[in-house]
């Protein structure tokens, strides 16, 4: 167990002042009780109505240290096969059906999320491309991790080409995976998972095929994010005049693939997608990750609502008790 703001906790202390009330209060009502000569009468509903209230407060000051039940564990994550995850980030992508539909990279970055939870004990990276490829995140086993990278991390152009043009996009850029480290040694299966709509410069597959084949471990799977009439919209919320979409991207994409030995896919075929990656990870080694996963159960709302419950039945309406009844046995004989 933990406590996030355990000076929250000093509130519980607060329970304190009504015990020393009714302490008081009893003193004064006993000398008035033996002034008058009466008969002491049964304390238990009095003591019921204290205590109830008393742990109320002491649950409430311990509600507010927000306890939680924490569980940490360790994963487990394939030795043998790692992912890359490529989106393209280039202008085309930021192309939607209307100024406030999803962009490309809104949808691409979803299937992302959906093609890794999809191989949960492969270890995945992301890196994005334009004219070149830059890593984001090297392969991680966190999941969680790998989502939060996709979705805060990866924007626009974001950096942007080296060079500005109408079509910014090179596929040849991921000739230089290899050379750029982004997988571990020890994976000896490389699944390139890259995210597009398919409109990139005019590429010769040769390198791509050379560097990226199956003979040196590596697997190239591509998702095409494109739809007809899609328009880059600009600040103003009018269709930028340069864009025209480019149906081509799928003959591309199905050619790259190909060549590499791998799978052209369209978003529409994330299932199959996802099924295909699954297939090829495979089964394997397995290790325990570096990483801890750390999941808590807040106890608060619980503590909370059961003080709420005691308080209740401290206020509750009781039936009159044997001091009401000598008190008013007192008041009628004066």
């Amino acid at each position: 167990m933990t406590f996030l703001t355990p000076l929250g906790g000093l509130l519980a202390l607060a329970a304190l002042l009504p015990l020393a009330a009714a302490l008081l209060g009893g003193r004064r009502v006993a000398m008035a009780r033996r002034t008058l000569g009466l008969a002491a009468p049964a304390r238990r509903l009095g003591l019921a109505r204290l205590a109830a209230a008393a742990v109320g407060i002491a649950l409430l000051g311990l509600a507010a240290a927000q306890p939680a039940l924490r569980h940490e564990s360790r994963d487990r994550v394939r030795s043998d096969v790692q992912a890359l995850f490529v989106l393209d980030t280039s202008r085309s992508m930021a192309a939607s059906a209307t100024a406030a539909s999803p962009t490309r990279l809104d949808r691409a970055i979803a299937a992302a999320v959906r093609l890794r939870a999809a191989i949960p004990e492969v270890a995945s990276g992301v890196a994005t491309l334009t004219d070149r490829v830059l890593p984001d995140l090297f392969p991680v086993a966190d999941v969680s991790g790998f989502d939060g990278v996709v979705r805060h991390a990866v924007g626009i152009e974001s950096p942007g080409p080296r060079s500005q043009s109408v079509r910014a996009t090179t596929y040849a850029a991921l000739a230089g995976i290899p050379a750029g480290n982004y997988f571990d040694p020890s994976a000896k299966r490389r699944l390139v998972v890259l995210l597009t709509d398919g409109e990139s410069t005019p590429v010769d597959s040769g390198e791509i095929t050379r560097t990226l084949s199956a003979a040196r471990g590596y697997e190239l799977v591509t998702v095409r994010v494109w739809q007809a009439r899609e328009s880059v919209f600009g600040s103003d919320g009018r269709p930028e005049a340069e864009y025209r979409p480019d149906p081509a991207g799928r003959e591309i994409l199905a050619g790259l693939a190909a060549a590499a030995g791998g799978r052209a896919f369209e978003e529409r075929q994330l299932g199959s997608a996802s099924a295909y990656l699954r297939r090829i990870a495979g089964h394997g080694p397995t290790v325990v990750s570096r990483g801890t996963s750390r999941d808590r159960v807040p106890l608060a709302p619980y503590l909370a609502a059961l003080a709420l419950a005691l308080f209740v039945a401290a206020v509750a309406s009781f039936p009159r008790g044997p001091f009401q009844a000598e008190r008013i046995s007192v008041g009628s004989s004066a």
